[in-house]
């Protein structure tokens, strides 16, 4: 599995600190840095066990049956918590404009 880049308290404090004082970001509301800084948090451990763990998994032919299906409701859960998380900030929502 990969190291992850985020799973610093200090490093994600100074995201924060930076998105704080990023102009784009700023505009958006008091909370916007705090609720950006946790959504990249939570979307890299969510990427990296989808890459690291969930595909190579999928990719195996030997994966199938009921172990397959748990492999497939695993991931969808997976990205329902991405999804949760590129909805949550203001920011992200310019991707999908019908969201509210």
């Amino acid at each position: 599995m990969s190291e992850f880049l985020l799973q610093n308290r200090e490093l994600i404090d100074n995201l924060r600190k930076r998105l704080e004082n990023c102009a784009m970001v700023a505009r958006l509301g008091p909370e916007e840095a705090s609720t950006l800084a946790h959504a990249f948090l939570d979307l890299e451990e969510s990427l990296r066990l989808f890459l690291d763990e969930q595909l190579p998994k999928l990719s195996d032919p030997s994966v199938q049956g009921e172990q397959l299906e748990d492999l497939l409701l695993e991931i969808r859960e997976e990205f329902r918590h991405v999804l949760y998380h590129l909805h949550d900030p203001v920011f992200f929502r310019a991707m999908e404009p019908t969201h509210k």
